[in-house]
């Protein structure tokens, strides 16, 4: 298999840490890359970073994917110089003991460890048991608290020291394609369209959002801001083509089947209609995912803002989600950025998607 390249925009995003609230980092990326292509650019208090083409368009077409990823967040020092923290999104409490961690302060990062009692200190009844977030710690190699606290701060936040890198042609592991693989293709949806001088009837606003892994909270003030008429999310789903998932209770899809995309009640059919028509009509390979109830991204709050909008959510797959070391087939994410960029060429002058 030939060597695979991946995009230095994606990988640049993949190594920014932001955790929820944090974003900086990403920020900073997305600015460097999405603003520069845009007719118009803006933030907001929350964090979000939208970005414009055909400002005069119409209808307003919103492109939303996340920028944040899981994090810890420093809430106590004992005496002895170890820190003891709090999640940022859902961990599985199971693998937080044993990581690398990079902290990030006000002076710069500071490297770590998590740490729990060893196997060999524990009784057969605590073997079994799943540490409590209390019952691990973060060992920076302070032997005092003011030693801890002179170089960190209440409050600093951590990430694992996981990094991207591709394990076999295409498909690439890190800790937080949940859901930079989003921003990126917002990100470069709009890119490729500016460079390309696509013919754009709708306008185009493509949102890399803060907050959704607490509770998809910029994607509710940025999806009121833009008031768009239809509204494209993309993270990643389940892909279920691993050991022990049975697809009875979760479904059908595997990692390089293209693009999952969403029906079900969060989903306008209109716009489920019409990204399954512009995925034959590119001849780009897609699954399906059925939902019945508001989904657990961005799309949830978009689909309500205002007085609602018409919805659709690609997802990319991923295995092992919200573990140090998720999964992806980068070419499920190009795909996606055709498809985005396809749907948002196939709307009409003034098209409603109500139905």
């Amino acid at each position: 298999m030939p060597d695979y390249q991946a995009p230095v925009f994606l990988t640049e995003l993949l190594k920014a840490k932001s955790p929820s609230g944090a974003e900086a980092q990403a920020q900073a990326v997305y600015d460097t890359h999405v603003k520069p292509h845009a007719a118009a650019y803006a933030n907001d208090a929350l964090g979000n970073r939208l970005a414009s083409l055909n400002l005069k368009g119409a209808p307003t077409l919103m492109l939303a994917g996340h920028m944040d990823e899981l994090g810890l967040i420093i809430i106590f020092v004992s005496k002895d110089g170890f820190l003891y923290f709090d999640t940022i999104g859902g961990h599985d409490l199971s693998i937080i003991s044993g990581r690398r961690v990079i902290i990030q302060t006000a002076a710069g990062p500071v490297k770590g460890v998590t740490g729990k009692r060893a196997i060999h200190l524990m009784d057969d009844e605590d073997r079994k048991k799943v540490p409590k977030k209390h019952e691990i710690w973060i060992d920076i190699g302070a032997k005092t608290k003011a030693e801890a606290l002179a170089r960190i701060a209440i409050g600093d936040v951590a990430t694992y020291d996981h990094e991207f890198e591709l394990i076999h042609g295409s498909v690439g592991t890190a800790r937080a394609f949940d859901n930079k693989v989003g921003a990126y293709i917002v990100g470069e949806t709009l890119i490729r369209l500016a460079k390309a001088k696509a013919k754009l009837n709708a306008k185009l606003v493509s949102v890399a959002t803060t907050q959704e892994e607490i509770g998809t909270r910029g994607a509710q003030t940025s999806s009121f801001a833009v008031d768009p008429h239809v509204a494209l999310t993309v993270d990643v789903g389940h892909a279920t083509d691993h050991p022990d998932c049975d697809q009875r209770k979760f479904g059908e899809t595997k990692l390089g089947g293209g693009p999952i995309i969403c029906r079900g009640p969060n989903i306008n059919p209109k716009v489920y209609d019409r990204l399954i028509a512009v995925a034959k009509k590119l001849k780009i390979p897609y699954q399906v995912e059925a939902d019945p109830r508001p989904t657990g991204t961005d799309a949830r709050a978009i689909q309500m803002a205002r007085g609602g909008v018409a919805c659709g959510l690609v997802s990319i797959p991923l295995r092992y989600m919200h573990t140090p070391s998720e999964v992806v087939d980068l070419e499920d994410v190009e795909n996606c950025v055709k498809l985005f960029a396809g749907f948002a060429q196939s709307i009409s002058k003034d098209e409603s998607f109500n139905w």
